[in-house]
C-alpha cells in the first residue's frame, strides 16, 4: 500500500535521478551541442560557444536547486515540516528558479527556444515562491499554538 514514506523515498529518488541526469547533460554538453548544431541552422548560426555558456551557467542553479530540494526531503522525512529553515529552502530553490529563468531568457536573444525554458522556469519558480509564504504562514500559526497554554 502507498504511503507517506514511500512517498517521500520516491521523491528523493527522482531527486538523485535528476542529479545523475544534470551531471551526465553537463560531462555530455559539447556532443549534445555539436548534435543541435547538425540539426538546427539557427543553432548554428548563433555558434556553439554561446549554447556552452548558457548550459554550463544553467548547471550552477540547477545543481543549487537539487541540493535544497533534497535538504527538504530529509527534514520533512524526519518529522521536521513546519520549520523556518524549510522556508529558506523554499525561498533558495525559488531564487534557483529565477536564476535560471534569466539565463534562459538572456539565452533566447541568440535562439528563441530558450524562451520556453525561460518562462517555465518563471512560473515554477512563482509556484514555489507561493507555496514558500504558505508554509512560512503554517510555521508562524504553529509557532503561535506552540506557545500557547
Amino acid at each position: 500500500m502507498w504511503n507517506d514514506t514511500k512517498s517521500l523515498a520516491l521523491s528523493k529518488i527522482c531527486v538523485a535521478l535528476f542529479m545523475a541526469l544534470l551531471i551526465v547533460c553537463t560531462v555530455l554538453a559539447p556532443r549534445l551541442v555539436a548534435t543541435l548544431m547538425r540539426l538546427s541552422i539557427q543553432a548554428e548560426l548563433a555558434g556553439a560557444a554561446l549554447f556552452m555558456c548558457t548550459i554550463y551557467s544553467g548547471c550552477i542553479p540547477a545543481a543549487a536547486l537539487l541540493i535544497f530540494l533534497y535538504i527538504l526531503l530529509r527534514r520533512i522525512g524526519a518529522g521536521h515540516v513546519f520549520v523556518n529553515e524549510n522556508t529558506a529552502c523554499l525561498r533558495y530553490i525559488s531564487w534557483c528558479c529565477f536564476a535560471g529563468a534569466a539565463i534562459t531568457l538572456a539565452s533566447a536573444l541568440y535562439y528563441l527556444p530558450w524562451l520556453a525554458i525561460g518562462v517555465s522556469a518563471a512560473f515554477v519558480g512563482l509556484i514555489v515562491r507561493v507555496v514558500k509564504n504558505v508554509v512560512a504562514k503554517a510555521v508562524s500559526l504553529q509557532d503561535d499554538a506552540d506557545f500557547t497554554i
